[in-house]
């Protein structure tokens, strides 16, 4: 990858060099790109990434500070339910954590929690199968953020498709695109799933604002 199309390292916040950071090759914004049980947390100026099919990802930012970020999780925190079976018990867990870590580090890059607000994302019923995962995670997001008293402003959620969606840190847009490969999303998601039980511990351009 060349130095033109790679963010300097410096405008990195700790903790996150592991996430794949590339520029917009249209516009030559700083783009960071997170997988499934991945979050991050950057600065004005700097879009965050992902693909989301029953996975739900909340968009958060401090506008005044110029801090926010993304999740994506892909399972709500654990209520004894056997759907996902006792393996996954540990990793059911996995969106109250990313929910928090995402909050921690955006106060910690010098957001203020009064002044937090979030939009949510995903959550989709992507194939006609029995889970519905999907609308759990959404349910879980929601009472989250209600719970933390954190302003949600927006959501783009449910239905039948997955979402490429590039989250603008610096204005707050959301940028969604349907995804048509319903079935490889449904792979990459049923693969991360996987991973966990075993570590248990084109369309349109849709924005909203």
């Amino acid at each position: 990858m060349s130095a033109l199309s790679q963010p300097p390292a410096q405008d990195l916040l700790p903790g996150f060099g592991h996430v794949r950071r590339y520029r917009d090759p249209q516009d030559g914004g700083a783009c960071a790109r997170i997988l499934p049980g991945e979050y991050y947390v950057g600065r004005a100026g700097e879009r965050v990434v992902t693909v989301l099919g029953s996975c739900v990802s909340a968009c958060l930012r401090d506008a005044t500070a110029g801090v926010g970020g993304m999740n994506h999780f892909m399972l709500p925190e654990s209520d004894g339910s056997p759907v996902w079976g006792d393996a996954l018990s540990a990793a059911t867990r996995y969106g109250s954590h990313a929910m928090e870590r995402l909050i921690n580090d955006v106060l910690r890059a010098g957001g203020r929690r009064e002044r937090l607000e979030a939009k949510l994302v995903g959550g989709g019923h992507v194939l006609q199968i029995e889970t519905e995962i999907g609308a759990a995670n959404v349910a879980f997001a929601r009472r989250y953020l209600r719970t933390e008293r954190i302003t949600l402003l927006a959501e783009d959620v449910g239905g039948v498709r997955g979402r490429r969606v590039v989250y603008d840190i610096g204005t707050g847009r959301v940028r969604v695109k349907p995804v048509v490969d319903a079935l490889a999303l449904l792979g990459q998601e049923q693969g991360y799933r996987s991973e966990l039980a075993q570590q248990p511990l084109d369309g349109g351009v849709e924005l909203f604002t």
